[in-house]
């Protein structure tokens, strides 16, 4: 019989600049499918049909310099890896931080416009963005919602409801009260058993406070999000990946698009890890994401990307040399 825990199914391959999902893959094929289809519709009204969604974060367009000289190369290089794959993904998610923050409003905005050109490539029909701190910080996200539009919003896609959340833009790493009142409304829309993901920049639980790696309210986005029995949280920030499971809610942030941090329980300074001119990518990795037939849990393993997965796309040793020598 198909228990509420089983109602949705994630898979997914990370490329290191980013995450795919996949909702309910296969859901039709079998006759557990199928009676998934049945129950979704039946709960809620709308029965989840199996997608294919893409998560990418931090590419900092306009940063340059140590610990990555490479600038927008790694971002440059996941649009021409995303378009290459068979299977496109129905739209993209974009977990904050597209830009580096600039005070001259001139040259941020100017950066805001090459994110947008280099993300207009990407062979997808539509892209979702929320702001991180180097997006919104400064001005309160008037400059991102000038570029980009809102910064909080929802929408629906094939029986899965989305949920963008700004916590960056009031300056500190902060929700907000209007936008908690304004995410209670948006739920009590939905039965217990709906789907949800939310996506957004910094973390909502405890991660690091003192890297600040936290959003200060937090915990009330939680608890409001706790009755839902199938939440998934996508974030970015941290500049590598990390799985955190709380209750019925699973949080995921994707590696960045310039330059990975450690692992904060291993060590106490927050300090970029250093760049490897002869492993430009290293800590980038392939993270498949697998959903066995027997389980809803996810099957997760993470493959450090190398030299060899790039050869032949554009040349890493010619792009390296061109741009550090």
């Amino acid at each position: 019989m198909t228990t509420r825990r089983d109602f949705v199914r994630f898979a997914g391959l990370s490329l290191g600049l980013g995450t795919i999902y996949t909702v309910a893959p296969g859901l039709h094929s079998t006759a557990l499918g199928r009676e998934f289809a049945g129950y979704s519709r039946h709960a809620n009204g709308e029965s989840v049909q199996p997608f294919t969604f893409l998560q990418l974060s931090d590419s900092h367009v306009g940063f340059n310099g140590p610990p990555d000289p490479l600038g927008i190369a790694a971002f440059e290089r996941a649009v021409e890896v995303i378009n290459a794959q068979p299977a496109k993904p129905d739209f993209v998610l974009f977990t904050g931080d597209l830009t580096h923050d600039s005070e001259d409003k001139d040259v941020h905005s100017q950066r805001m416009k090459q994110f947008k050109e280099i993300a207009g490539r990407i062979k997808t029909p539509k892209t979702y963005l929320v702001p991180g701190e180097h997006d919104a910080g400064l001005d309160h996200g008037q400059l991102f919602r000038e570029h980009f539009g809102d910064t909080n919003y929802s929408f629906d896609h094939k029986g899965v409801h989305f949920i963008a959340l700004d916590n960056v833009s009031r300056s500190k790493p902060e929700v907000g009260p209007e936008q908690i009142a304004w995410l209670k409304k948006d739920l009590s829309r939905f039965p217990l058993t709906a789907p949800i993901v939310v996506f957004t920049h910094r973390p909502l639980f405890d991660l690091r406070p003192d890297w600040e790696w936290f959003t200060s309210d937090g915990d009330d986005v939680m608890n409001l999000l706790a009755p839902y029995q199938h939440v998934t949280v996508l974030y970015g920030h941290i500049h590598r990946d990390d799985e955190y499971a709380e209750g019925h809610v699973k949080h995921y942030a994707a590696r960045s698009l310039i330059f990975a941090f450690p692992d904060s329980a291993t060590t106490s300074e927050k300090k970029p890890i250093a760049f490897d001119k002869e492993n430009p990518f290293r800590n980038l990795g392939l993270r498949s994401i697998d959903v066995p037939a027997d389980r809803a849990e996810l099957a997760v393993r993470d493959v450090e990307l190398t030299l060899r997965e790039y050869s032949g796309i554009n040349g890493i040793q010619q792009l390296t040399k061109s741009v550090i020598g």
